[in-house]
């Protein structure tokens, strides 16, 4: 029980606790909770707490101090991408994700709610153009349930129960996925070619068999690697009875080839390079995509919203094919639905309706060309070899460091207000001391110059 009274935490006055606790005939919180908690779970002190403000100026004051030793990207130099992305956010995103109707809207149904689903419906309009597809889900959590999603919905296609995933797929993604497929569906993890960073064909078509459901491809892959022989792979995956998902970064696509064009029969990522600021990891929101095949759109289990004319000779916007979701069967359902990331959906579609299609190829070509000039500056540093993986590369590519380990490295870089690299030495030791770097829209040529000064002094 708290001797203290913190005015901004419920029921922490000592004299509250007491009342509350005589009611339910319990003499302390310990005896309440101790039979449901195992001991060694239990707190075995007091939490340290400072002295309570009572004043809410004073603890502004105290919070604000605390916060303010945070550094964040904007405040410093960032080459830290594998997955979240230091992208610039159009002021017109904010904007628009902060009006009331959208920021504190949750849930609602077509009558009364609008503006939010044909928001919605335009951000699956637009994502669909991007990707040269028909069908894109209102997003759901973020890419790695969009992936593992995906991949449930391929089983229930071919009545399989095996995947093929790459082993150059994000390794948090691949967590999660083999997880989500838990227990039912077998994950099996395909090598890569330690030459160019590729997926391994020879390996691959060792595992692909008649149990395959699925074949994936990240595309950049993890490495930022471009998976030249995807077309092939969706090809061989096809010829086995088997479905091509294909992971794609979608801020990728104005200057690479949609998966549609080269075999994929399922498309899915996350959208937080389209319009989201980071934030601590977030915030992140899962797409799916598909042609209109009515086989594989009946498996999604997240809402689509659709367009259609109502009987005032007005357009309206609801749901498609309610029937297959678990609002309408529960008990029966393929998957639950759950919480949507509608709020980042309606940034997105603020994003790409800014850019526009000439604006994405502008933002594709100007991060190749910060790539390949930071490829090029970083040659000239010794203790290091740029790219030990030959694959061609966007937006990331791996730097092996000779005399010094990752983490060293990253710490020295942090102390000159540098982000370093991504660390690949725990997910992937065989690459030895290498690490990720990334370059966006926000990699300017002074960002480039100082990480490439700070290295070379690190290194010497």
């Amino acid at each position: 029980m708290s001797k203290r009274n913190y005015p901004y935490i419920p029921n922490s006055d000592p004299a509250v606790q007491a009342e509350m606790l005589k009611f339910i005939g319990a003499e302390s919180i310990d005896e309440l909770i101790g039979q449901n908690i195992p001991r060694e779970l239990l707190m075995k002190e007091p939490l340290k707490l400072p002295q309570p403000y009572e004043a809410e100026c004073d603890l502004v004051r105290h919070v604000s101090g605390i916060l303010n030793k945070d550094k964040t990207a904007n405040e410093m130099t960032c080459f830290l991408g594998a997955g979240c992305y230091n992208r610039y956010v159009p002021a017109l995103v904010d904007e628009v994700i902060n009006r009331s109707e959208f920021l504190s809207a949750y849930a609602g149904e077509p009558y009364e709610d609008h503006g939010r689903f044909q928001a919605c419906f335009e951000y699956e309009s637009m994502m669909a153009e991007l990707l040269d597809c028909d069908v894109v889900n209102v997003p759901n959590y973020d890419g790695s349930q969009a992936v593992g999603t995906a991949l449930r919905m391929a089983t229930r296609v071919t009545k399989r129960d095996e995947v093929l995933i790459p082993s150059t797929l994000n390794p948090d993604v691949a967590r999660a996925v083999k997880t989500y497929l838990h227990p039912d569906v077998k994950v099996t993890t395909v090598a890569y070619d330690r030459g160019t960073g590729r997926l391994d064909l020879n390996d691959f078509k060792t595992k692909l068999s008649d149990k395959t459901a699925a074949v994936m491809v990240m595309n950049p892959n993890f490495f930022g690697v471009v998976e030249e022989e995807a077309s092939r792979i969706a090809d061989l995956a096809h010829a086995a009875g088997a479905l091509s998902v294909v992971y794609a970064e979608p801020s990728t696509l104005g200057v690479m080839k949609p998966p549609f064009q080269y075999g994929a029969d399922l498309a899915c990522g996350d959208i937080q390079a389209l319009g989201i600021h980071m934030n601590y990891g977030g915030g992140v929101g899962g797409y799916m995509a598909a042609k209109d095949r009515p086989e594989i759109v009946r498996e999604y289990p997240s809402r689509l919203f659709g367009l259609a004319p109502t009987t005032h000779g007005e357009w309206g916007f609801g749901d498609v094919m309610w029937e297959r979701t678990s609002f309408a069967v529960r008990d029966r359902a393929k998957e639950f639905v759950g919480t949507h990331a509608a709020l980042w959906s309606i940034g997105a579609a603020v994003y790409l309706a800014s850019l526009g299609p000439k604006g994405m190829q502008e933002l594709g070509k100007t991060i190749l060309q910060r790539g390949l000039l930071l490829r090029k500056r970083l040659s000239t540093v010794k203790g290091l070899s740029v790219c030990p993986l030959s694959g061609a590369t966007f937006q990331e590519f791996v730097v092996r460091f000779e005399n010094k380990t990752v983490a060293e490295v990253n710490a020295a870089l942090l102390k000159k207000n540098i982000l370093g690299g991504f660390d690949l030495s725990k997910d992937f030791p065989e690459l030895g001391q290498c690490a990720l770097l990334c370059v966006t829209e926000r990699t300017g040529e002074d960002d480039v110059d100082a990480l490439v000064e700070a290295l070379s002094e690190i290194l010497a």
